[in-house]
């Protein structure tokens, strides 16, 4: 009996669509190659969506992404909408209700791309960021008083609990058993000045840790952890982190790898439905001109394979952008590929 998944589709907006028609072209694709089969359900959320009915996930819609083996995601961003409506109303929303407490952000640098890094190369960047998702400052939990005036006071919270802290810490450890023969695992905190949520983050990754007694574990604050991420990225394998850190570590680890156009992310719920994604925005001033870079996307049903199981697909995915990246393109940047965007999807294609 063939293998058979359901994929939840939201193109989004500006170049979603786009970098998501190639993504699905290489899926099409690579399902044929390796004999398993995908039904493809489309969903229209997004700015369009929210500007004509008001809606960002309808409880309805909900429902049935929670039936689906994953969702593959375009870009979330409308120049007409109000900044924070479509992000807090569609990502946060899934994330939360969907109970995506991981972020799995892959640092990979590709033969071919260029890093700002002097020196330095694909074997030096190759490391995985693991953030906790659902909890932290993004929870939402806080308030203002006096809003608008000379006296007023803004809170935010950052909300970190036993439970959601140590499943991430052992996704981690469990990811890094798994990843490559390194087997190290880095805590990124901040301990001594966030002495109540990050001392909980540093005893629940000792306690684990001694289940794990095969994995190399360390510690970095993360003002030092960026540092070390420019000038010596090949010291990392695994990096744990809380929401906030992670948010901005990975965009970090984003540059350094060579760009937006190439960075890929997951949002896990192990035991339910997980999303996928490329990490850059809709950059809606490139939208419906063909020049958009669909590698991240490419990568994101890579990503999604993996998680599904399909390994050996997911592998011959990622070696094909190696090929395009390492012997094709001119730039990753927008407009400066030397191809358009649905050639570039070609070219993934041709290279399986």
């Amino acid at each position: 009996m063939a293998r058979s998944y359901k994929i939840a589709v939201l193109a989004g907006d500006g170049t979603g669509p786009e970098v998501v028609k190639e993504g699905l072209k290489v899926l099409s694709a690579i399902s044929e190659k390796t004999g398993f089969d995908v039904e493809l359900i489309p969903y229209d959320l997004g700015g369009e969506r929210y500007l004509k009915t008001g809606e960002t996930v309808p409880d309805s819609v909900l429902q049935e992404l929670k039936t689906m083996s994953a969702i593959y995601l375009g870009a979330i961003g409308h120049p007409d909408v109000k900044p924070g409506i479509l992000e807090k109303g569609i990502l946060l929303n899934l994330r939360f209700q969907l109970d995506q407490y991981i972020n799995l952000r892959p640092v990979k640098l590709f033969p071919g791309v260029w890093t700002p890094l002097k020196d330095k190369g694909p074997e030096e960047i190759d490391f995985v960021v693991v953030r906790e998702n659902t909890e932290g400052i993004y929870a939402g939990v806080g308030g203002t008083f006096k809003k608008g005036t000379a006296d007023e006071v803004a809170m935010q919270v950052d909300l970190n609990t036993r439970k959601g802290v140590e499943r991430c810490i052992r996704y981690a450890y469990d990811y890094t058993k798994k990843r490559n023969a390194r087997k190290k695992l880095t805590l990124c905190a901040k301990t001594n000045v966030l002495t109540y949520a990050h001392d909980l983050w540093a005893r629940v990754f000792e306690i684990v840790g001694k289940e794990h007694p095969e994995i190399s574990q360390d510690y970095s604050h993360v003002d030092a952890l960026v540092m070390w991420m420019v000038k010596s990225p090949e010291f990392f394998d695994v990096i744990v982190t809380n929401n906030m850190f992670g948010d901005i570590i990975t965009d970090l680890g984003a540059m350094i790898q060579g760009g937006l156009g190439i960075a890929a992310g997951g949002n896990i719920n192990p035991a339910g439905v997980s999303m996928f994604e490329p990490i850059g925005g809709s950059a809606p001033k490139y939208a419906g001109k063909g020049v958009i870079n669909p590698l991240a996307a490419i990568c994101a049903v890579g990503m999604l394979l993996d998680h599904l199981g399909e390994a050996a697909a997911a592998q011959k995915v990622e070696e094909a952008v190696k090929v395009v990246t390492g012997t094709k393109l001119k730039s990753l940047a927008a407009g400066k590929m030397g191809y358009s965007t649905s050639e570039v999807g070609d070219l993934v294609v041709a290279a399986l």
